[in-house]
Parts: C-alpha cells; structure tokens; sequence
C-alpha cells in the first residue's frame, strides 16, 4: 500500500504563561487574608488529583509553604474517586508518578478509600468527603478547570467536580456516576459541591487553567463563596485557550500515546471529536474516521481507559493494560465501551494499512492523515500533504519540514514524532 508523504507542521496558539508558580500561588493565597481564619497547629488537608497539571507538585509545594507560615500543619490527601485501581496505596503511587510524594512535599500524605456522609442534595443523592480532610480543621481544594470529556455545562472539570466526585472517593464517584445519568453531571456536582461548601470545612480553591502548549496560564485563589461562580467564567477561559487539531476533515488520526495523565479518559474527545458516552455524544465540529493508538504512556499506570475510542491499536499497547486497574475507572465512571479493546495488531504500518483500508474509495496516498503525540501536545504535529494548500492559507500554520514519507524502523513500527520545541512550563 502506498501511503502519503507527510509535513511536520507547527500551530500557533494563545501562549499566557506563568513564569514563577511559587510566587504566584503565594501572592493569590496572600489576596484571601487566610490568617485571619487559620490557627497555628491547626490541620489543613490539600486535594491532590490524577491528572497531569502542569506545575501541580510546585503549585503543592507553594500552598505547603504558605500554610506553614501560617504556622499550621498542612497534609495530602489523594481528591481521585477510583482512580489508582480504588486503593490507598493505588493512589499514592499514581502521585508519585507526578513528584507529589512525602519527601518532595515535606508533609505526610494521607490516603483512604473510606468517605463520610456528611449529607444530601435536594434530590436525596448522598454527599461524602475523605475521612482524613472532614477530620482536619481547613481544606484547600488544587485543581486544573478545564473542559470535561463526558458532558457540556457552565460547570465541567475543576474545583467543584473535585469536591463533589474527587474527594468522595470510589464509594461518591461510582453513586454521582450513576445519579447522572437521572439528574445530569451539571446538576450532581453543582448540588454536591454546594453541600461540601456548607458543611466541610474548605478553606479556599486555588484554580490553575493551562494555555495550548500544556503551559500553566493563569492561577486564582478563591474564597469558597466565589468558587462556584467564578469556575465557570475561568472554564470559558479555559475553553477558548484549549489545544486543537489542525483540521476537521481527517480520515486516519495517529495518536502515538493514550494515557490518564494526558485526559480522564486517555484521548481527550475535545480535541478528536469521538464521544462514545451513555450520556450521549456532544457537538463537535472535529470528524475523524478512524483513530489509530500506538502506546500507551508510562505514567498511566496501565491504565488504558479510553482505549474503546480508538478503532484500532497495536499489540505492545494491549500488553500494558493493566484490566483490574482500567476496569475499576471505567466501571466507576459509568463508560464500559470506553475500556473495550479493539482490534489490535503487530507493526504500526499494519494497523494503518488497516486504517486507511476502511475509509472508503481514497486513495491511501491521497488520505488525509493527521499524527499527534497525544491530545494534549498539539503544537507540533504532522500532516499528509494532501492538506499543503490549506496549511498555506492559514496564518496559524506553518511547516517545519517535510514533505517526507512515513518512516519506519526494520519491525514496521514509526519512529517517534520529534517535538522540536522547548515548552515554557517545562523549563
């Protein structure tokens, strides 16, 4: 089969990047006054979350510092549902993966899959927190805001999913899970993060939102009464300041690496399009034919939810899974189909003889292929040249190389995509 030649191309994007974290997260805690309300000896417990945040372990680090020169006794707590196969130990070493451990944070880490109740939502669905943070005197809740890959609402994915599905552990994840698809997402995290505003003792939410380089861009601290509203103005800046693909019309998307630090679900349906959910499929102007997945990432743990996105994989990739670890999340969240295996092959130049073979009456060497290193990096990716006049239309786009044909090493496989960019929030 002849396949097309491809361009290595590079986007541009909205870049507002944070240069030193530290100070930045001491000066927003700073703006809330906080001494005013934190003892010394006092305990405050700090969610740490699954996935990859930019700059969280330094973020932790900051809020760490600020606390003890409060002179109080600050502590981890994993705020992850079921993530890390739904064990203490499971989610402590997910951290690891992320430099959030006992020694580089200074504090201990408590971890626990026993939640309280500390009440209901109007609609009777039951509302639990860890047992470590209701026991502590303050919580601080640390969490990205950004865009969800099951659901559309004002409220998605940040601080008040945190408090309402991440800090209720397996035993409130896998209850909101099934109570949305009755009262919706929106709903059960609005409801349930109103009640833990109410009865536990949060202290304040400090938000982070990322730019389309993977880069931290801004970082709020929020006094608990703001977090509800102004969550939903940092999600629209969020949303707009999101990485994409380089264009709809794609008949075989490469993504070299699926993983849950890169999306909850591994390959982020904001940016592909392809929403397999119970809840229903959200628009999306993005149509990819097929998906092909090529690995999947260390720091996943073997967790391979959102590997049933993709139509088609290679068998180094199935090798990894870790089942009862990729059964537990998927399970828990309610998404079956998402951890379904497809059809898997030997060498990445079957599989994509495979992909191209399934789109219909294109030529292979005409097919519109776009690979990615994954659905977070989407600043460089390459092209097939089918798209050459487009790409030198757009102000957006420019090619860095190319066109070349498909490179691959003596066992068929492609070599790695070369990202040629230092990141800022890598330096």
């Amino acid at each position: 089969m002849l396949f097309p030649r491809m361009y290595h191309i590079r986007q541009t994007f909205e870049r507002p990047v944070i240069k030193d974290i530290a100070e930045t997260v001491k000066s927003e805690l700073k703006k809330l006054s906080l001494e005013k309300k934190v003892k010394p000896g006092e305990r405050v417990a700090i969610t740490a979350g699954s996935r990859g945040v930019a700059n969280m372990a330094k973020m932790l680090r900051a809020t760490i510092d600020f606390l003890e020169s409060l002179g109080a006794q600050p502590f981890i707590f994993p705020a992850m549902g079921s993530h890390g196969g739904a064990t203490a130990e499971g989610q402590v070493a997910l951290l690891a993966h992320y430099q959030i451990t006992e020694s580089s944070m200074g504090v201990p880490i408590l971890s626990s899959m026993e939640a309280v109740e500390i009440g209901k939502t109007e609609d009777g669905v039951p509302v639990y927190i860890d047992k470590y943070a209701f026991k502590a005197n303050h919580i601080v809740v640390v969490n990205r805001i950004k865009p969800h890959t099951k659901f559309k609402s004002p409220l998605e994915s940040g601080l008040m999913k945190m408090m309402a599905i991440g800090m209720g552990k397996q035993k409130g994840a896998d209850y909101y899970h099934k109570a949305a698809l009755h009262y919706t997402f929106f709903k059960i995290i609005l409801d349930a993060g109103r009640i833990v505003i109410k009865k536990a003792p949060i202290l304040c939410g400090l938000g982070t939102i990322e730019n389309g380089y993977d880069e931290t861009a801004k970082i709020v601290a929020l006094q608990p009464e703001e977090i509800e509203t102004e969550e939903q103005r940092l999600l629209m800046e969020a949303k707009r300041m999101m990485p994409r693909l380089p264009f709809n019309d794609i008949d075989l998307l490469i993504v070299d690496e699926i993983g849950k630090e890169i999306s909850g679900v591994g390959i982020d349906p904001n940016v592909t399009g392809r929403n397999r959910d119970l809840l229903g499929v959200f628009p999306h102007p993005t149509n990819v034919k097929r998906i092909f997945a090529r690995d999947l990432t260390a720091h996943s743990n073997g967790n391979a939810t959102g590997i049933g996105l993709a139509d088609i994989t290679t068998k180094r990739l199935v090798d990894k899974i870790d089942y009862q670890t990729t059964y537990m999340n998927s399970i828990t969240g309610i998404s079956l189909e998402k951890a379904a295996v497809p059809m898997h092959f030997e060498t990445d130049r079957r599989a994509i003889e495979v992909g191209l073979g399934s789109i219909g009456l294109t030529p292979p060497e005409r097919s519109r292929i776009v690979r990615i290193k994954n659905t977070l990096h989407l600043d460089e990716v390459e092209v097939s040249e089918v798209y050459e006049k487009e790409i030198r239309a757009r102000t957006d786009l420019e090619i860095v190389e190319g066109p070349n044909p498909m490179a691959f090493d003596p066992k068929g496989n492609l070599f790695d995509l070369q990202i040629r960019e230092t990141r800022q929030g890598d330096i």
